[in-house]
C-alpha cells in the first residue's frame, strides 16, 4: 500500500460549515469503501487547516478517492506522495557510486 499525506485547506463553504462534521465521517466512509485506509487526521495551525494520512493500493485509487472529494467544494488540497524509511534506504542503497 501506498502512503499519501493529504494537505487540506477549507474552501469558504467549508468555513461556513466548519462545525458540521459529517463531511469528516463521509470522507473517512467513501475512503474505505474505495480500499484505502484511513491512518490519522489532524487539525493543524498555520498554512494548512487539516492534514489527512491515508494508505491506498495504487495511484489511480487513491486519484478516485480525491477526486470524489474535491466534488464536495468544501476543501481544496494538495497531496503528497509518501515514502518509508524503508524505502528511502533501499532506494538510497541502489543509487550508483
Amino acid at each position: 500500500m501506498a502512503t499519501y499525506v493529504v494537505l487540506l485547506r477549507f474552501t469558504e463553504e467549508g468555513r461556513k460549515n466548519i462545525g458540521d462534521v459529517s463531511g469528516l465521517d463521509a470522507a473517512k466512509q467513501a475512503a474505505e469503501q474505495m480500499g484505502l485506509q484511513w491512518r490519522q487526521w489532524y487539525m493543524t495551525l498555520g498554512r494548512y487547516d487539516a492534514v489527512v494520512v491515508l494508505e491506498a493500493p495504487d495511484d489511480d485509487t487513491f486519484m478516485k478517492f480525491a477526486l470524489s472529494q474535491a466534488k464536495t467544494g468544501t476543501t481544496v488540497s494538495e497531496t503528497l506522495k509518501a515514502f518509508t524509511e524503508d524505502d528511502f534506504r533501499r532506494i538510497v542503497a541502489s543509487l550508483p557510486s
